[in-house]
């Protein structure tokens, strides 16, 4: 028998808090979200490993340190509605889930989507909501949102989607410059959205947000 608490107390000592992310809220809601019980099952011993995991067609969980300095740097307040792009099968909703008031997920893989929420049922998130979508058209009828998250790396952000981001709320976004990949916070304000920098990681570009790029004859 596996001891998944263990070895997410080990997730948190090792991954978490070395990256200086402290805040009681987040480290409180990674110890008590079973990250094991978001993944494939054959995936479940790999778990906790300090890495992205793979979902298949190119999607992942985003590795534990990834994910809690998004978090730190994003500050999410308890009476705050999340927006939380590309959640796979539910972890990262779950987590932000025990730090907002809602959380709106979006996912377009109808077999993902699907899991998400009933695992999320299961295990009593009765904050969290998955709708079935494209990605990048986020959704706009449940918003304007507080925070924007997205699940995976960016080349290009849709205008549609920061449209949906209230007034002095806060998006993080995981930029993929070629090889390097570069976490900005972006805080809108007058309408607009300025970005500053907030940590390096990596991961597969979401689908939806890949650079247009035009064809040469």
């Amino acid at each position: 028998m596996t001891d998944y608490a263990t070895r997410r107390r080990m997730m948190v000592d090792t991954q978490v808090r070395p990256s200086d992310v402290t805040k009681f809220p987040i480290i409180d809601a990674m110890l008590s979200v079973p990250r094991e019980a978001y993944v494939p099952a054959n995936r479940r011993e790999a778990a906790y490993v300090g890495e992205n995991l793979d979902l298949g067609g190119g999607r992942v969980v985003l590795e534990p340190r990834t994910l809690a300095k998004m978090l730190d740097a994003l500050d999410i307040q308890p009476d705050e509605l999340v927006l939380d792009i590309g959640c796979g099968l539910g972890y990262s909703t779950a987590v932000i889930a025990r730090l907002a008031e809602a959380v709106v997920a979006v996912e377009e893989d109808a077999g993902m989507a699907a899991e998400a929420q009933d695992t999320l049922s299961e295990r009593g998130v009765d904050n969290a909501a998955v709708i079935e979508g494209a990605l990048a058209a986020g959704a706009a009828k449940h918003g304007p949102y507080d925070v924007i998250i997205l699940q995976g790396a960016v080349e290009h952000l849709p205008d549609a989607l920061l449209a949906q981001l209230r007034e002095g709320g806060r998006i993080a976004a995981l930029f993929m410059e070629g090889a390097l990949g570069v976490c900005r916070i972006g805080y809108k304000i007058d309408g607009n959205v300025t970005w500053r920098f907030s940590f390096n990681a990596g991961a597969p570009v979401l689908p939806g947000f890949e650079e247009q790029r035009a064809f040469m004859l």
